[in-house]
């Protein structure tokens, strides 16, 4: 899901329950917002500070260990230092019911994959206007 996707999703849920007034105005202030709580999040991982959402999860910052890997191309070991990363922790409610849902979620996954194909399919169909070359 996009963030314009989740912001249209936020104004058809708030469109349940107040009146139509000026929906670009409503869709700016709503885009406004999100932006500036991912913005918030980033900043504040930055800064090494976790976020708790109860009910949601924790956007927290990992340490990942000092550790040896390969260059594939010159075949050598490197070393790569400790370092901090960014992750998503969900509450346990929340991957509760993930785990729930897990049949459905199958179902979806496998009929995108299906809408991918025909989509693809129909790709092929349609025929190839040929490339103009400049002489």
């Amino acid at each position: 899901m996009t963030k314009a996707e989740v912001i249209q999703q936020i104004l058809e849920q708030l469109d349940k329950k107040e009146i139509k007034k000026n929906e670009t105005r409503e869709r700016e202030y709503c885009q406004e917002v999100i932006e500036h709580f991912l913005k918030i999040v980033k900043q504040s991982l930055t800064d090494g500070n976790n976020i708790y959402i109860r009910g949601f999860g924790s956007f927290i910052v990992k340490k990942r260990a000092k550790k040896v890997a390969r260059n594939i191309a010159k075949n050598q070991p490197i070393m790569i230092d400790a370092h901090f990363i960014p992750a998503f922790k969900p509450s346990k409610l929340f991957a509760e019911r993930v785990k729930k849902n897990t049949k459905e979620i199958e179902k979806r996954i496998a009929n995108k994959g299906k809408e991918q194909e025909e989509v693809a399919i129909e790709k092929e169909k349609k025929p190839r206007k040929p490339r103009k070359t400049s002489k």
